[in-house]
């Protein structure tokens, strides 16, 4: 106990000697000592780019990739409970508007604080239904124990905070502290607007209440304001070879991909299609390359079933007869940027607000410059090396007899279902690797594109033959807000918070 002892001694001594010393010893002379404007703004902005391929669990859970450490829960469906966490950075939103210089300046970390906190409290209310909003972080007024507030009436204040944020981002001025777009309004107009659309999208069932009008807000979108125009426009984050500013799935200290098989649910759809993108997605089978399969060869190539039992998956597993993702996202310090939000996904909800009939167009159009957008993009960050395309290269030519071949291009035939199955599928494919959490996922659950598979022996789901369509709230909210989360629990799901309640979103 002595070498204690003369800790709290020497530290007794130096808490009676000058502390300005201690002060002056202890400080960072190239630290920043007060919070500013850009500092904040890069705080939220970095908060939201940090997306999926951090998370294993979202691309399991969203059926692209196997992990074959231990059975995983989201690979079998199980969702658990969210957090109300991620909220927390919010806090940062008052403080950044409060510090900006008055003016043009303000107008835009304004529009910048409003539509971080409608993206926050979007995905948060998806997972959960109603979420505490009008009431929540105030803790530093006094407000301990907010009060939920119902998912339309989130909703309906998201679409609010989002065209508020239009207007005052075209008001406003070129700002610092953006890593994404480097303080670019116009940029950030086009990203708050076809975030918007995608919002809508989700709203499809709520087409009836005027109030929300739906339908109206997606043509007013389409036909006055700024959306991706481009890949320029992708909001997206580059990675570079330093330390902490690699990309996630970067071999350096990283086990993931020892552990890691491609599925079905890519692997078959892209090779039915004849898509090219298989070859830039994925790795060869080595023992089937062993046995004298050219990596350029199509059943060179095997992926499969995520619902598999896991102990028949071990067995395949153990074999090495599988195709493991493609090196370059291994090798590549730099690999390809990571988009929460790109010009492929907007052409497809270009594509899917044409055929509900909510704007005029080709939906065709939309679709084929989907692909087109998504194949150029894998093309345009994908070093010219045979390891990463196996020498099937996705050059101009060959994406455009893609996007004219009979398999591809988009039905006339069949109604909305066919055309809806095809765009969401081609969405699906277009995100590999690149989404934001839960993207597959909450697109499966609004249109049942592309179709999961689902084994009731391995589902971790009651009941077992269905998926779950929720998370369950948090249990901090159960131990210190149980009055407020509990008449949530009640008005929505009659008092059963379950993996498989409705909540207003779907109904």
């Amino acid at each position: 106990m002595n070498w204690k002892k003369y800790i709290v001694l020497g530290l007794t001594g130096l808490s009676l000697g000058s502390c300005s010393k201690f002060d002056d010893i202890n400080t960072n002379p190239n630290a920043a000592t007060k919070a500013s404007a850009p500092m904040l703004a890069t705080t939220l902005i970095l908060d939201i780019s940090k997306n999926s391929l951090g998370s294993i669990s979202s691309m399991m859970n969203g059926k692209s990739i196997i992990r074959m450490e231990f059975p995983e829960n989201a690979q079998y469906n199980y969702l658990g409970r969210a957090s109300f966490d991620g909220l927390t950075v919010l806090n940062n939103v008052e403080k950044m508007v409060a510090l900006s210089p008055e003016g043009t300046y303000k107008n835009s970390y304004t529009a910048l604080g409003k539509f971080i906190r409608a993206y926050k409290f979007f995905w948060l209310s998806m997972q959960v239904g109603d979420v505490p909003y009008t009431q929540a972080l105030l803790g530093e007024k006094g407000t301990l124990n907010p009060a939920y507030t119902s998912q339309k009436e989130v909703m309906t204040d998201i679409l609010k905070e989002l065209e508020e944020a239009d207007k005052l981002f075209a008001a406003g001025a070129k700002f610092d502290g953006d890593p994404i777009y480097g303080g670019d309004i116009t940029k950030w107009r086009k990203f708050v607007n076809t975030f918007e659309l995608q919002v809508l999208l989700h709203l499809y069932k709520k087409t009836g209440e005027a109030d929300l009008r739906v339908k109206e807000r997606f043509a007013a979108i389409v036909a006055e304001k700024p959306i991706f125009q481009s890949n320029d426009d992708n909001f997206q984050l580059v990675y570079s070879d330093l330390a902490g500013q690699r990309y996630p799935f970067y071999k350096l200290g990283n086990t993931t991909q020892l552990y890691t098989m491609m599925t079905t649910v890519v692997v078959d759809r892209l090779k039915d299609l004849n898509d090219y993108r298989l070859f830039y997605y994925a790795n060869p089978s080595a023992i089937r390359v062993a046995a004298g399969k050219e990596v350029s060869a199509w059943d060179a190539y095997a992926g499969y079933d995520p619902s598999m039992v896991y102990a028949d998956l071990s067995v395949i597993f153990g074999g090495k007869d599988y195709s493991n993702v493609n090196s370059r996202y291994l090798e590549l310090a730099n690999a390809e940027p990571v988009y929460v939000l790109s010009y492929a996904m907007a052409k497809f909800m270009l594509a899917e607000g044409v055929v509900r009939g909510w704007i005029s167009g080709s939906a065709a159009d939309h679709y084929s410059e989907g692909i087109r957008a998504s194949m150029k993009f894998t093309a345009g960050y994908t070093p010219d090396n045979v390891l990463f395309h196996h020498n099937r290269k996705l050059t101009n030519d060959y994406i455009e007899s893609y996007i004219a071949s009979d398999k591809v291009k988009l039905k006339t035939a069949g109604g909305l279902e066919t055309q809806l199955e095809q765009i969401i599928s081609q969405r699906y494919l277009s995100t590999f690797m690149l989404h934001a959490p839960y993207d597959a996922f909450f697109e499966n659950r609004r249109t049942g594109y592309p179709a999961f598979p689902l084994n009731p022996k391995s589902n971790l789901n009651v009941p077992a033959d269905k998926f779950p369509v929720r998370w369950i709230y948090p249990q901090k909210e159960l131990d210190y807000n149980t009055e407020n989360v509990n008449n949530a629990i009640k008005s929505q799901f009659s008092g059963n918070d379950d993996y498989n309640q409705t909540m207003w979103i779907l109904k």
